[in-house]
């Protein structure tokens, strides 16, 4: 079989995904966490030997991370970019320096605008003491133009049963499901996916570069059965589309064969035919859009255009701590309660509030 014209690369997955602009990278989390010991944490023997304030081991599975009692990330400042957490197991609280507070998980994504400065914290609680509590999500990392890094933070909740998906069936019967979190999707077979000619995306935060007219950005989620067959519609001159292979290993892009957890940045502005060539189910992230086209100068948590940019927004949060943190602890977690999003104006939103149609 030739090898396919329209692949540009393709590099082995490793510990976080490699960016294209306008993404900056992304991370991706499969623990197996397991049962709680009644604090939304593991039991104390199971946390010895680990390097506690950053386990990153993934020994029996999980990790820590930089959490002491309960896994996850304690209060940290972001700035000049946005984060957009999906989380299709488990849960995940938030906390943030504008007061405001979530917790989601189960399907739900998060978008959050850090704009000229925000503190938040991302604990995952173990809230299941009678069973298990796996956690597996993505963060992306989206990179803002230079005219939106001093906007204002906000952050956004889509609720699983909000999100639309687009559902297909190929020749053969066997299905394929499209998350579609950002951007329409247009299915190339109209007939496959119900006749639906078009899956509207909700609508992203307005400071976003999803939100420029002629991005052409999306986020989607592509799960294959097995055998499953499934042509992505081409995107728009100029931009660039990457699909990273994280569950599964049996995978066929353009005719082209990979058997490992991989990274492959395909044309995008051409039809991209996907295939499961394996007995199990694959799920692919697709990260698309046209570059921001700007530097990127960063340092952990700040992302800037140059050196001096960088340099006061760090400074900024010194002397600021954008905002402060209003919170008891800086692993805030929320105890038993469910799902909920608590904005900073002090209005709460719950998955309940827009049922599903």
């Amino acid at each position: 079989m030739s090898e396919s014209t329209n692949i540009i690369s393709a590099q082995r997955l490793g510990r976080t995904l490699t960016g294209i602009d306008p993404f900056i990278f992304g991370a991706y989390h499969a623990d197996r966490y397991p049962r709680g010991n009644g604090q939304l944490g593991p039991d104390s023997a199971l946390r010895a030997g680990r390097d506690i304030g950053s386990d990153f081991s993934g020994r029996d599975g999980w990790s820590m991370y930089h959490g002491e009692t309960v896994p996850g990330f304690p209060g940290h400042p972001h700035c000049g970019f946005e984060t957009v957490t999906i989380v299709r197991k488990g849960l995940v609280d938030h906390a943030d320096s504008l007061g405001a507070t979530a917790r989601y998980g189960q399907g739900d994504v998060q978008w959050l605008t850090t704009g000229r400065g925000v503190q938040h914290s991302e604990m995952f609680p173990l809230v299941h003491e009678d069973a298990n509590n796996p956690l597996d999500l993505f963060q992306i990392w989206l990179n803002l133009p230079a005219k939106s890094k001093q906007a204002e933070p906000n952050f956004s909740m889509f609720w699983a049963h909000d999100i639309p998906h687009a559902v297909q069936s190929d020749q053969e019967g066997r299905r394929s499901d499209v998350e579609v979190i950002a951007g329409d999707y247009a299915p190339v077979d109209a007939a496959a996916a119900g006749g639906s000619p078009l899956v509207k995306a909700l609508a992203p935060p307005p400071a976003s570069w999803a939100s420029e007219p002629g991005s052409d950005l999306a986020i989607w989620i592509v799960r294959l059965e097995p055998g499953a067959s499934l042509v992505l519609p081409a995107a728009s001159s100029g931009a660039r589309r990457a699909l990273y292979l994280t569950t599964g290993t049996t995978l066929t892009v353009d005719g082209r064969a990979f058997n490992e957890s991989v990274m492959v940045e395909v044309r995008a502005d051409v039809q991209a035919p996907l295939h499961n060539h394996g007995g199990n189910v694959v799920e692919v992230l697709m990260l698309q859009g046209k570059p921001i086209g700007e530097p990127v100068v960063a340092h952990g948590p700040f992302v800037a255009n140059s050196e001096e940019e960088l340099l006061q927004a760090i400074n900024e949060y010194r002397r600021t701590e954008f905002g402060g943190w209003p919170w008891p602890s800086p692993a805030h977690t929320h105890g038993t309660s469910e799902r909920f999003a608590q904005f900073p104006d002090g209005r709460v939103e719950k998955p309940t509030d827009h049922p599903a149609s």
